[in-house]
C-alpha cells in the first residue's frame, strides 16, 4: 500500500489485480480547525467544497454548467469531447487539425457554488481556490484555470496560466483568487481551458476538479509553475542581465533550401541587416547562455527588437496582423545566421516538433522606424533557456502582416534579451 498526501486529496493506491483509488477531502478539515471557521466539521463538503473526482463511467452533463459540465471551443474551429475514461479521470480531447489561424480554445465549466455559503466571500480573509490534476498528451503546453460568475465581464482576470513541461507525469495545480467579486445568490463557475495549442489533435487528463471556499492565511501556497497571463511588462532598468542575440537568422516555409543571409532592403544601403516575418518567413533567434548555466530565472524575461518597417491593414482586427512569439524546442541546435536554411534547421521533422505550436505570447508590432516591441518571455521559458532545454525564440507572421526588423549585423541596436537571475 502507497500513501501518498496531495495537496487537496489523500491518496490510496492499492496494487494487485485490481487496482483502486480511494480519495476523500481532508485539506478543509485542517482548514477549519486551523482558522477557526464558522461552521461545523459536518456541514464541509456542502457549504465550503465543491470536488468532482470522475469516478463515475459517464459524466454529468449540463450545457448551462450547472447540474452538469458543460464544454465548448471557440475563436476558430477547433472540436473538443469531453468524457470519462472510465478509469478514474477524465478527458479533454480536442481536434484541431481543421483549424485555419490557431487561435482557438476550449474549455470546460461548471457552477460550483450551488452548496456553498458565499456570505464568506465578501470577508477578506476567505477567498476562492480552484485545484486540479492534469496530465497532458503534449509538452510543454499551458492550461488556465479560471473563476467567474454570471456578472463577469473581464474574463482575464482571477485567471492563471500553467506552465506543464512533460507529458509523463500527473501535474497538480491551483490557483487562490484575489478580491474575487461574489454575493450570495451569485452563481460561481469554475473552468479549465486549453488556448492555441496548435493544428494536431491533443488530450488533457483530469483526475479532479475541485473548488474550495478558503482562509487565505492559512491556505498556504497555490500548486504548480504559473505563468500569469499578459503580465505587465517590467521596466528594462529593474533587469539586470542585458544580452545580445548570438545568431539570428530568417527561414522561408516555402523557399526551404535557401539562406537568406544576405537579405536586405532596397531603400537602405545593399549592406545586409534586416531580417523580415511574413506568410511563409520565421525569424530564428538564440543566445549562448555559458554564463548563466546553472542560473535560476528570477521573474519574468523581456525581448526587444527594432523595427525597420511594417506593412499591415489598416483596419485593426482581433488577433489578425500580430507578431507570434514562440518557444524552438527542437531542431538543430547550432545552426548559423549564414547558412540555415528551413530544412537543416528542421532537420526534416514537423515544424511542431521544431517550434511549440503553442506560443508564449501574441504581440503587436511598433510601427515606427527604430520603434522598440518590447515582448514578455514567461519565467518557465527562461527557465527553459537557461538550462538548454529550448533551444532559442522563433517569430512568426499572426494573420497578414510583413514585418522588417533589424537585424544584429546592423548600425542600429538590433534583438536583445533582458533578463534578471537569481
Amino acid at each position: 500500500m502507497i500513501l501518498e498526501q496531495k495537496s487537496l486529496f489523500l491518496y490510496i493506491s492499492i496494487e494487485g489485480e485490481h487496482k483502486m483509488q480511494l480519495r476523500w477531502c481532508v485539506l478543509l478539515m485542517v482548514q477549519m480547525l486551523a482558522s477557526q471557521a464558522l461552521y461545523p466539521l459536518n456541514s464541509l463538503p456542502d457549504s465550503l467544497h465543491f470536488c468532482d473526482a470522475f469516478n463515475d463511467k459517464e459524466l454529468r452533463i449540463d450545457p448551462r454548467g450547472i447540474d452538469g459540465w458543460s464544454f465548448f471551443t471557440g475563436d476558430g474551429e477547433a472540436t473538443m469531447m469531453f468524457s470519462s475514461s472510465g478509469k478514474g479521470y477524465a478527458s479533454i480531447d480536442v481536434d484541431g487539425t481543421h483549424d485555419q489561424r490557431g487561435i482557438w480554445w476550449a474549455l470546460i465549466k461548471r457552477c460550483v457554488s450551488k452548496t456553498m455559503n458565499l456570505e464568506l466571500i465578501p470577508k477578506p480573509e476567505y477567498e476562492f481556490r480552484i485545484e486540479a490534476r492534469i496530465r497532458v498528451s503534449d509538452a510543454p503546453k499551458r492550461v488556465n484555470l479560471h473563476l467567474n460568475t454570471q456578472r463577469t465581464t473581464d474574463f482575464h482576470s482571477q485567471l492563471m496560466e500553467f506552465d506543464i513541461p512533460d507529458t509523463t507525469q500527473w501535474h497538480t495545480i491551483s490557483m487562490t483568487t484575489k478580491d474575487f467579486d461574489a454575493q450570495p445568490g451569485d452563481t460561481v463557475y469554475g473552468q479549465l481551458a486549453l488556448m492555441d495549442w496548435g493544428f494536431e489533435k491533443y488530450r488533457v487528463d483530469i483526475d479532479y476538479f475541485c473548488v474550495s471556499i478558503v482562509n487565505v492565511d492559512s491556505i498556504g501556497k497555490d500548486a504548480g509553475v504559473q505563468a500569469p497571463y499578459h503580465p505587465p511588462i517590467p521596466s528594462i532598468d529593474s533587469l539586470s542581465v542585458h544580452l545580445p542575440v548570438f545568431q539570428d537568422a530568417m527561414v522561408d516555409t516555402f523557399y526551404k533550401n535557401v539562406n537568406f543571409y544576405d537579405w536586405y532592403d532596397s531603400g537602405d544601403t545593399l549592406i545586409p541587416g534586416v531580417l523580415t516575418i511574413g506568410g511563409s518567413e520565421i525569424v530564428l533567434l538564440r543566445w549562448d547562455f555559458q554564463s548563466y548555466k546553472g542560473k535560476k530565472a528570477a521573474g519574468v524575461g523581456v525581448l526587444e527588437i527594432t523595427t525597420h518597417s511594417i506593412q499591415r491593414l489598416a483596419s485593426l482586427r482581433k488577433d489578425f496582423g500580430m507578431l507570434r512569439v514562440s518557444e524552438i524546442i527542437g531542431g538543430d541546435e547550432e545552426w548559423m545566421s549564414d547558412s540555415v536554411t528551413f530544412s537543416s534547421f528542421t532537420k526534416g521533422a514537423p515544424l511542431p516538433r521544431v517550434v511549440n505550436s503553442q506560443m508564449i505570447i501574441d504581440v503587436d508590432a511598433n510601427e515606427k522606424k527604430y520603434g522598440k516591441t518590447l515582448i514578455t518571455i514567461s519565467e518557465p521559458v527562461l527557465q527553459r533557456l537557461l538550462d538548454g532545454k529550448s533551444k532559442g525564440i522563433a517569430i512568426k507572421a499572426l494573420g497578414a502582416i510583413h514585418g522588417t526588423f533589424y537585424s544584429s549585423r546592423s548600425c542600429t541596436t538590433g534583438t536583445i534579451l533582458h533578463f534578471s537571475v537569481k
